[in-house]
């Protein structure tokens, strides 16, 4: 009686629970159970053959992946020093509480230093000890230590900074030799593909996450380079500047951000993101960009339409900076810019990155559409002056340090914030606990004079600045809407 005949109907059956067997008890792989495919050996693992993960299907552990790359991450710890409001307390209640409330609006207060601790993590770049992190992470430390997977301790100075892309450069004192991670290429990488992320999420050292890249280029509203890695590995607060690594054991990028009403949504800057800007970062503690000088907006179909354009691709030039890069480059509004130094543009958030990567002083060619027809244009790209580099060093005592981030005031900013004026350095953005938060200087305020010298330009205000570097205060003329005020910075002892 052959087998099949005595089996019956049931014979599949039985066939499959054998299957089943064998593969729970690991004599047979998914990999291997298709007839053709050779069955995969134990002993292989992803730093044997390196092998993108999407060739293959769920990797069977993590574990030996996770073992080797450990040692290049770090958990980074930082404190801060924050002034905050402080209430006089046996005045807060009885009547001299009334008191002050009624004829003044509230109680007086006073201020008092207060050390402030936060982590997050870091990868290991270079046996040298260098260490790549996110900006907001080490924003402001007065003290960075940095700790290994083997639970040693290690001071660590900022060495550079870049707000812009959220990146920074930490560097181990007195320490080399230390295991660095593989840089990756961030280009390659598939949705769908296997990723897996280490990191500190909160203050549970060493934690491995894993899960897919979920999708590319993912616009959050970060600044002008977004351009994130979406993962479903597991990302939380204190995984901020770990890395994210492929199953090559290569970074591909670095944790940043999460949505936190969702679950399994985080993004990672992409890896070739922080590759070009790591040496400016070490060499230089800040990030020099090349600058176009044009306002930009998407092309949508109904201007696709209106201006009798061939496709929806592109950056759109809603307005040209006199004296500028594009002025002296022929630009013009309407213009849709189509390639920039032989780089396809698709739309209007890829062309900002194109041109900060661009060398500054370098002639391109740009191509646009206009009315119609196709130009081919010559530009000579000119250096973003968007920021006053301050101290790489900690606790702020530098006096060159005074926590500006500027940039230049356009005439559309101005139109935008009903500004009666159109030239200065406007204020984007102040550091908490320097001299400018100190002073009363906000976000919005023009800069027009410093130390009596008229301001035209944010590079106008840095040169002023620099040159001002070692004096103890600084006399400010600032626009403030429709009013202009004077306000002294005071250096920090």
């Amino acid at each position: 009686m052959s087998l099949k005949r005595y089996l019956g109907n049931s014979g599949i059956t039985v066939t499959l629970v054998i299957i089943y067997s064998l593969l729970a008890l690991g004599i047979l792989t998914a990999a291997g159970f298709d007839g053709d495919s050779p069955l995969v050996p134990v002993e292989n693992s992803a730093f044997d053959e390196p092998q993108n993960a999407i060739e293959g299907t769920t990797p069977r552990s993590f574990a030996e992946l996770a073992e080797k790359l450990a040692p290049t991450v770090v958990n980074v710890k930082v404190t801060k020093v924050m002034k905050t409001e402080l209430a006089i307390p046996h005045m807060q209640e009885g009547p001299f509480g009334d008191f002050f409330e009624r004829y003044f609006g509230q109680m007086p207060q006073g201020q008092e230093p207060r050390r402030a601790q936060g982590a997050g993590s870091g990868v290991i770049i270079d046996s040298e000890g260098y260490i790549l992190t996110n900006n907001h992470v080490v924003e402001g430390a007065s003290e960075v230590t940095v700790t290994t997977s083997e639970g040693t301790e290690y001071e660590a100075q900022i060495v550079g900074r870049d707000p812009k892309t959220d990146l920074a450069v930490l560097k181990v004192k007195d320490k080399t030799g230390l295991p660095s991670a593989v840089m990756g290429d961030s280009e390659k990488l598939q949705v769908g593909e296997w990723v897996l992320a280490i990191g500190n999420p909160f203050g549970l050292s060493h934690t491995v996450t894993s899960g897919i890249v979920s999708a590319k280029g993912r616009v959050i509203g970060a600044g002008p380079y977004d351009d994130f890695i979406q993962t479903d590995a597991s990302i939380n607060p204190g995984n901020s500047g770990g890395p994210l690594f492929n199953m090559r054991g290569e970074v591909v990028g670095i944790n940043t951000a999460i949505v936190p009403q969702g679950q399994g949504i985080g993004f990672a800057i992409p890896v070739n993101t922080a590759k070009p800007l790591i040496p400016q970062l070490v060499s230089d503690g800040h990030v020099t960009r090349g600058y176009l000088g044009v306002t930009i907006q998407p092309v949508t179909e109904n201007l696709v339409k209106a201006m009798g354009l061939k496709e929806v691709t592109g950056a759109l030039v809603s307005e040209v900076v006199p004296g500028g890069p594009a002025e002296d480059g022929g630009l013009r509004r309407g213009d849709v810019i189509m390639e920039f130094d032989g780089k396809q543009v698709k739309d209007n958030h890829a062309l900002p990155a194109i041109v900060a990567a661009t060398p500054v002083g370098e002639e391109v060619a740009v191509k646009v559409q206009r009315d119609g027809s196709e130009h081919l244009l010559n530009v000579e790209v000119g250096t973003l002056e968007s920021e006053v580099p301050s101290s790489n060093g900690q606790g702020g005592s530098e006096k060159a340090q005074w926590g500006l981030t500027l940039q230049d005031l356009t005439p559309a900013l101005a139109r935008q914030l009903g500004l009666p004026i159109d030239k200065g350095a406007l204020v984007a953005g102040i550091q908490p606990g320097t001299p400018a938060s100190e002073a009363g200087l906000q976000r919005g305020d023009v800069i027009l004079e410093i130390n009596r010298s008229s301001v035209n330009s944010a590079a106008e205000a840095k040169g002023l600045l620099k040159n001002n570097g070692s004096a103890d205060t600084l006399l400010l003329l600032v626009q403030r809407g429709e009013q202009s005020l004077y306000i002294a910075l005071v250096a920090e002892e």
